[in-house]
């Protein structure tokens, strides 16, 4: 049988000044109709590369035209002219993009941006728009989708943006749609009503998936055959259950036996208290009618006390919106809250932009979406280098460089390469670039919000590695934002499950993850550990 995508020796470089550098090495596979095709491999091994030239949406003219063939329904895409793709993308194929806040329009509202795709492809304007925009936002999960038309993407957490792409995506009902990380941002609950719904509507329309991941536990559920890549070319192939079950290539081994190991720091009773907030409240106002009358409020954090000690990782756990970025975000004073934050004693709250400046050098965030917290006009070198500038005015240049170098060494990444820019690295390298740029400073408390969320399995492993090896070395303070609750109980020692503002459950890691008291606990842990019941024993997994 034919199958709908085939691709054969596909080979794209990258011009980096003098030098060509090959990104996707004679890469060869076929998508047939119906079928779903895992791609996997760690961060910079082409996946995604791959994904962009079936689309033809490569950064030219830092991308060569890619050599090779890529045969869609019969025809040639890459011998396609711009406007003759224009009509096969969106219509035919879709894709949901990485990093879902650079690929929303920050001026538009959701509805807007989703009205514009059914009007160039269906035509459809007014009440007939409006139904459908509403019906595809309820069919992935955001909450009052009525209600939400009006919205920016601003105001959306991250797992609600991610869901507003994939409801763009579905939008025309495509016959291939292209998953470039759709659930990194998504809480386990989500994840798993969009998976099942992507499934769904997949065998309603016989729609066809290739499915870019890190996550081998996704791949295993959605998957029909998997492509191993690894530095441009595809190591090993095949249906899933196979490749799972009887790996051939050791690099396959080797994805497959990685896993963070639960080793949290201990907890010290005695250590003294780093932060600490007493009925914390962040209320967004909800405004109406012409005049923008204040008609109630969002209730992002509702009364949430905490207290976090030295040496110690407090994981918060939730649903996406249910409060955790914004929690940590007005911990660090990055938003107006009411409440007490206390920080070694010293009252944060009320302090003016040069009075807190003291505090920002020991107070450091690792932002969820890496790309939109770099500034794609910086080389690597100098994003990590200005919280040196700032803090350390007089410290040398030489020596400004070599912490630097040390940073990058640090998250893993080659130093050599620190004069590039942002767009020149892939998702998972720039979340280490953000880490790095945390690390720099040497702080006393961090707010890691999602690190590991864009990483594939072997680096995700080893920047818990890291940040488990810093904080037994410097004696670090985290405050650790996840949805991958596998990463959450190798690190934190106490945890804080938060839902609508509020908080549900808390307690020593360990007793929580394997005697969960709330029902919503327990359903949030059944969604990640893919089990029906409470999950016990679920640390020593």
């Amino acid at each position: 049988m034919t199958p709908l995508l085939s691709v054969k020796d596909l080979s794209v470089s990258f011009r980096q000044g003098e030098r060509q550098i090959l990104a996707v090495d004679r890469v060869s596979f076929d998508v047939a109709k119906g079928e779903t095709l895992a791609l996997v491999g760690e961060s910079g091994s082409g996946k995604s590369v791959t994904a962009l030239s079936v689309m033809k949406l490569l950064p030219y003219p830092t991308a060569s035209h890619p050599s090779g063939r890529i045969t869609f329904k019969g025809q040639e895409l890459i011998a396609l002219a711009d406007d003759q793709m224009r009509r096969v993308r969106g219509d035919d194929i879709s894709i949901i993009f990485q990093e879902p806040m650079t690929s929303l329009n920050p001026l538009h509202t959701i509805e807007k941006q989703i009205a514009e795709i059914l009007l160039l492809h269906r035509g459809l304007t007014g009440d007939a728009a409006r139904k459908r925009i509403v019906e595809l936002l309820s069919q992935v999960g955001i909450p009052d989708p009525e209600g939400r038309l009006g919205s920016y993407p601003h105001q959306l957490s991250g797992g609600q943006r991610q869901r507003v792409m994939i409801a763009m995506a579905l939008a025309n009902e495509p016959d291939l749609l292209i998953a470039d990380e759709p659930t990194t941002a998504l809480d386990v609950t989500v994840q798993a009503q969009i998976l099942s719904l992507l499934k769904d509507i997949q065998t309603r329309l016989g729609m066809s998936m290739l499915f870019i991941t890190h996550d081998l536990g996704i791949v295993r559920r959605i998957a029909d055959r998997v492509c191993v890549m690894k530095q441009g070319k595809i190591v090993e192939q095949g249906p899933v259950e196979r490749v799972f079950t009887a790996p051939e290539h050791p690099y396959t081994c080797e994805l497959l036996a990685c896993e963070p190991k639960p080793d949290p720091a201990p907890l010290q009773p005695d250590a003294p208290i780093v932060i600490e907030t007493k009925d914390l409240k962040v209320w967004f106002p909800v405004k109406r009618g012409v005049m923008r009358k204040v008609v109630g409020h969002i209730k992002a954090v509702d009364g949430i006390d905490i207290a976090v000690r030295k040496g110690e990782t407090l994981g918060i756990v939730g649903e996406s919106g249910s409060g955790k970025t914004t929690l940590g975000l007005a911990i660090l004073r990055l938003i107006s809250s009411q409440g007490p934050i206390v920080f070694f004693g010293n009252e944060l709250q009320g302090l003016k932009f040069k009075e807190m400046r003291p505090f920002r050098r020991d107070m450091q965030i690792v932002f969820q979406d890496p790309f939109g917290s770099l500034s794609p006009r910086m080389s690597i070198a100098d994003i990590i280098a200005e919280g040196l500038w700032v803090h350390h005015p007089k410290m040398s240049a030489g020596e400004r460089e070599q912490r630097v170098i040390n940073a990058l060494t640090d998250v893993g990444l080659d130093p050599e390469s620190r004069f590039r820019y942002p767009h020149e690295y892939s998702g998972g390298q720039r979340q280490r670039i953000a880490v790095a740029r945390a690390l720099v400073l040497e702080p006393t408390f961090m707010v890691l919000d999602e690190p590991t969320s864009a990483l594939d399995m072997l680096i995700q492993s080893q920047i818990v590695d890291l940040l488990r090896d810093l904080q037994k070395r410097r004696n670090l303070t985290y405050l650790f934002i996840s949805h991958d609750l596998r990463v959450v109980a190798a690190l934190a020692s106490r945890l804080v499950v938060m839902r609508h503002g509020k908080v549900v459950e808390e307690g020593p890691a360990a007793e929580v993850f394997n005697a969960p008291k709330s029902a919503y606990t327990k359903a949030l842990f059944a969604a990640a550990f893919n089990i029906a019941t409470s999950p016990e024993g679920v640390v020593a997994q």
